[in-house]
């Protein structure tokens, strides 16, 4: 037996920063992992999908200013993509990450934990302890939706999908999500022809503007959109061939069928019956990232199901890894709403990118959102290509802005930018929206010209003065 002041269960990259935090704050550490140290966004979602989608980005955007499109006379070289993806993987080898935790300070315990007990972890056989906390950060798994014969079609999910060493001729993509539209993007763009079948359509919970931007695009890309229709059945043949049927009473047959339904909690395994919670069910917590019920056990990242995103598992894993230090060393806890061991962010400031073409960065809340939680909302929109530096960038942009403004206490609660590398607008809505900054203020906030920035502005001149 083994005894730490916490163990940390799942060594991904949230994972890692509590255990980090709290290793900081004083606390001998244990950081165990069945896979790879780094996790999903390390080896499997985040980075190899944005590599994938990066090389042809960087394409389109050159075919779309003139004197640089004239010299683009290729095409994208499909296994020079694949290498570089590979690259970011480090072809799957956790070594460096691993030489990390050690570097930290930190044990990694590799092998399989369940809870087994209150504050105890078996891993493999052998019995670790925990003086202060557990901390379950296990991550997410794709869903695999109730389809007569998916499973026996060995579908792919994004594992498989952002670790292919080769392009199929065909894919279909089944999902309207985030992971979706990306996947569907860097497919048809690499040399597969994409059918994508969506039940609710696409970018549910985002502004619709951004779904008919992203729509537009995948369709003149030369998807084949099967909006708000379904699979009833998937049956993978003697040859490899996957034939999907659809709840329109079409068929598409594919050399490969990708599901991005959703996720489900990694807690299928992890013992959770053992300390009277249901194995397979959401983790949910407290804002100091507690488990409702426990003064122990923390839940954090995708597993509590609060904000399916790496950077939101991070800021989570931060407030985490200080509260557990600061409670095992009898130190204060900031737990007031921002405090600097809670994560009041999840609420309602939640950042995201679709790094599909066009990109949809947005964060907050929809106007449709934040009028069903009874805010008097004022919507303001702005067509991105009628600012300055949007026309430098591409002759050819297209994109929109929306801010959404609580009238009442005239702070910007939501914002959406649809369009090339609109990314790099979100930080700034970001911050207007976590910093609750007075449209008034925002006024003396100067964008710089001539920069997609300026959409600021005129935005606010779209608005008018408060």
């Amino acid at each position: 037996m083994t005894t730490y002041d916490l163990i940390v269960i799942g060594a991904g990259a949230v994972g890692e920063n509590v255990a980090d935090y709290a290793a900081r704050g004083g606390l001998k550490v244990a950081l165990v992992e069945a896979e790879l140290v780094g996790g999903e966004c390390s080896y499997w979602a985040c980075m190899p999908s944005k590599a994938l989608l990066m090389s042809t980005s960087a394409l389109d955007a050159a075919k779309a200013v003139g004197g640089a499109k004239q010299a683009v006379t290729g095409d994208v070289d499909v296994q020079a993509v694949l290498d570089r993806r590979n690259s970011f993987t480090s072809n799957w080898d956790d070594s460096s990450q691993a030489d990390w935790v050690a570097s930290a300070g930190i044990d990694l315990i590799r092998g399989h934990a369940t809870i087994t007990g209150v504050r105890e972890v078996t891993i493999d056989g052998t019995v670790h302890t925990a003086t202060h906390a557990v901390a379950a950060v296990t991550g997410s798994n794709a869903l695999m939706p109730d389809i007569d014969g998916l499973k026996d079609a060995k579908p792919w999910s994004n594992r498989e999908a952002t670790s292919a060493q080769t392009i199929p001729s065909s894919l279909m993509v089944i999902g309207g999500g985030v992971v979706a539209a990306e996947l569907a993007t860097a497919y048809q763009q690499l040399g597969a022809k994409v059918t994508v079948a969506a039940r609710s359509g696409l970018l549910g919970g985002q502004e619709p503007f951004a779904a008919d931007l992203v729509q537009e695009s995948l369709e003149a890309l030369g998807v084949d959109l099967r909006l708000h229709t379904s699979p009833i059945s998937v049956v993978r043949d003697e040859h490899g061939l996957v034939t999907t049927t659809l709840s329109d009473g079409s068929t598409v047959v594919t050399d490969e069928v990708l599901v991005a339904t959703g996720r489900v909690p990694r807690t299928l395994d992890l013992g959770v019956e053992n300390i009277g919670l249901t194995p397979g069910d959401w983790l949910e917590v407290d804002d100091t990232l507690l488990v409702n019920g426990f003064d122990w056990l923390y839940a954090v990242g995708d597993v509590n199901h609060r904000a399916l995103l790496t950077h939101q598992g991070k800021y989570q894993a931060r407030a985490a890894g200080e509260v557990i230090a600061a409670r095992a060393l009898g130190e204060g806890v900031h737990a007031e709403p921002w405090g600097a061991h809670v994560a009041t962010a999840d609420h309602a400031a939640v950042p995201q990118v679709t790094f599909t073409n066009p990109e949809v960065a947005s964060v907050g809340l929809t106007a449709d959102a934040a009028q069903k939680q009874g805010i008097d909302v004022k919507v303001v929109d702005y067509d991105l290509a009628a600012v300055a530096g949007s026309s430098l960038k591409s002759d050819t942009y297209k994109g929109q802005a929306r801010i959404v403004v609580d009238e009442s206490r005239k702070v910007i609660v939501g914002a959406t930018f649809v369009g090339p590398d609109v990314s790099d607008l979100l930080h700034a809505a970001t911050i207007a929206v976590v910093g609750e900054v007075p449209i008034d203020r925002l006024w003396h906030a100067v964008p710089s010209y001539p920069t997609v920035s300026e959409v600021w502005l005129r935005l606010l001149d779209a608005y008018g003065r408060p």
